[in-house]
């Protein structure tokens, strides 16, 4: 996809979020077809397609082959198992990201510490803000990378960037990711950022994700305010049940 038509893309799903969360599409309207959402924007089928599978990735809408599209009974409902997932195309979440610094520099003046990293080796340091439909800001991001493995992710439109489908296009092979999740109280910069007091529990989570050969491939850190938004993690029990 060229970079155009995934700016296209993005800003389609930035005006069917909004629909969603202005109440404007309640819970259970079905979602126009794509051929008369290419009518509506003028663009193609595929630009439609990746909009619609990024609402739906991100829990707004759910999609019924032959049926349609249709806005989730339970909008803001997230599945953990995509901030792990080795595969996944889109966001792990809805919203825009808005890019606050990209940069590299030697891993002992990063941010973050890659394991088994040394400290004058290069790294990438790219730190992004979630903002949601209403402009507010959702959580922070903060990435590192080891420069040998993103060489030219600065070249790269960061703002929509998904950096697991970046290294997997690159031809690095992920094989593993760990989620950790803490407890952490906003200081009084991050309580500004939020809109929140300072002193403020949230949710820290941090990202290891590995490679193929027993190397950190990125360490990603967000800080997440307990909103509205619920998170879970699902597992399908039914072959279990065919196979006892």
């Amino acid at each position: 996809m060229s970079e155009r038509d995934l700016l296209l893309h993005v800003r389609i799903r930035r005006a069917l979020e909004a629909r969603i969360r202005t109440g404007q599409w309640g819970p259970g309207t079905r979602i126009p077809t794509e051929v008369d959402l290419c009518e509506e924007f003028g663009v193609s089928r595929i630009t439609v397609q990746r909009a619609l599978r990024d609402l739906a990735d991100a829990g707004l809408i759910v999609r019924f082959r032959k049926r349609g599209s249709f806005v989730a009974q339970a909008v803001g409902q997230h599945n953990l198992l995509r901030f792990t997932g080795l595969l996944i195309q889109g966001p792990e979440t809805h919203g825009d990201h808005r890019v606050i610094s990209a940069q590299v520099l030697p891993a002992q003046a990063a941010r973050l510490r890659l394991p088994g990293v040394p400290g004058e080796e290069a790294v990438v340091q790219m730190e992004r803000h979630k903002i949601g439909a209403d402009g507010h800001v959702m959580n922070t991001e903060l990435h590192v990378l080891p420069f040998r493995l993103a060489p030219d992710l600065l070249q790269q439109p960061l703002g929509p960037l998904t950096t697991h489908a970046y290294l997997r296009d690159r031809g690095v092979e992920l094989v593993r990711a760990r989620l950790y999740v803490d407890p952490h109280v906003l200081d009084e910069v991050e309580a500004e950022l939020f809109g929140l007091p300072e002193g403020t529990p949230v949710f820290r989570w941090t990202r290891e994700t590995w490679t193929r050969r027993g190397e950190i491939a990125e360490l990603l850190e967000e800080i997440v305010p307990t909103r509205s938004d619920r998170f879970y993690v699902e597992t399908d029990l039914s072959g279990s049940a065919d196979r006892s």
